[in-house]
């Protein structure tokens, strides 16, 4: 299995210059804060990264630059999910060429499948590769939920089909999942405001948009679960919240690249038509970045 797919995964922005074209030296830059901060896992060119607006071509070179630069220092597990079975096996084989440690594949989008074409889609990617595969469950984003009962008829088809991020938002949802798969299946919560929650209940750790914000306090929610300390994991996760509510400040997913940005890191704009807050929303963030001791 090569590494072991736990802990705090943060989905990394892709940076861009002011024409919008990709800044492959910013993100290599951001790679390496993310990693010298402790995270565990990287997830490029997922919704965080803005995978809807990029082409194939720069989903893959995406890819290629946080694999070359994490250099085995962390796991990496590039978001390969498109709205075709075809194309996301295109994507997927290739991820695990370039040297992808596993792959977070999120429901097809646009478009409904029916639970038993959905199962037939997530196990032809699983079995076009040896590398782990994980499903993502982002039903606010995608409007296709992907049932806790598909992923145990997919994990009973392919092995090595082994997790899902769940971003439902669900709690109950989670545990669900947990409940219906194998007990090697990973469950990893991607709505910020539960981690500590879902730690507790035995997920295997976090996808934290945040995480490129506030690594130090999504890292302390884990750490001081692992270590038993849950009222240190209960304050950080008190002192995260108000990031994760930032998120209605702007057009998603601008507000963690403006974050960014505002802290010296080249995020870079939102791909149009959204675009970078201002007003009354730029400083209510610039107030919330204060508090948490990431600017001045």
């Amino acid at each position: 299995m090569g590494k072991e797919i736990k802990g705090i995964v943060v989905p990394v922005v892709t940076p861009f210059h002011r024409d919008e074209s990709l800044n492959e030296d910013g993100l290599r830059r951001i790679v390496n804060y993310l990693i010298e901060s402790g995270v565990h896992g990287l997830f490029p060119a997922g919704s965080q990264g803005e995978q809807f607006s990029l082409s194939t071509a720069e989903r893959k070179r995406v890819m290629d630059i946080v694999i070359e630069e994490a250099n085995g220092r962390v796991f990496v597990m590039p978001g390969t999910g498109a709205v075709t079975t075809r194309e996301s096996v295109e994507l997927t084989q290739y991820a695990e060429r370039a040297g992808a440690d596993a792959v977070s594949v999120i429901t097809p989008y646009f478009i409904k499948p029916t639970d038993a074409e959905l199962v037939a889609h997530y196990t032809q990617i699983a079995q076009s590769v040896s590398i782990p595969v994980l499903a993502y469950n982002n039903p606010d984003r995608t409007g296709l939920p992907l049932s806790p009962a598909v992923a145990a008829q997919v994990a009973e088809a392919a092995p090595n089909f082994c997790g899902v991020k769940d971003s439902s938002g669900d709690l109950s949802n989670a545990l669900a999942y947990m409940e219906q798969t194998p007990p090697d299946f990973r469950v990893f919560m991607g709505r910020d405001t539960l981690i500590y929650a879902a730690l507790c209940c035995g997920c295997a750790g976090a996808v934290a948009a945040t995480a490129n914000v506030a690594p130090d306090l999504v890292l302390g929610i884990y750490n001081a679960v692992m270590a038993g300390d849950h009222a240190t994991a209960r304050d950080c996760q008190r002192r995260l919240a108000p990031l994760r509510r930032a998120f209605a400040l702007g057009s998603f997913p601008v507000v963690i690249k403006d974050a960014l940005e505002l802290m010296g890191l080249p995020a870079g704009p939102a791909r149009a038509p959204v675009t970078s807050l201002q007003g009354e929303a730029r400083e209510a963030l610039i107030g919330i970045l204060r508090d948490l001791g990431k600017i001045a």
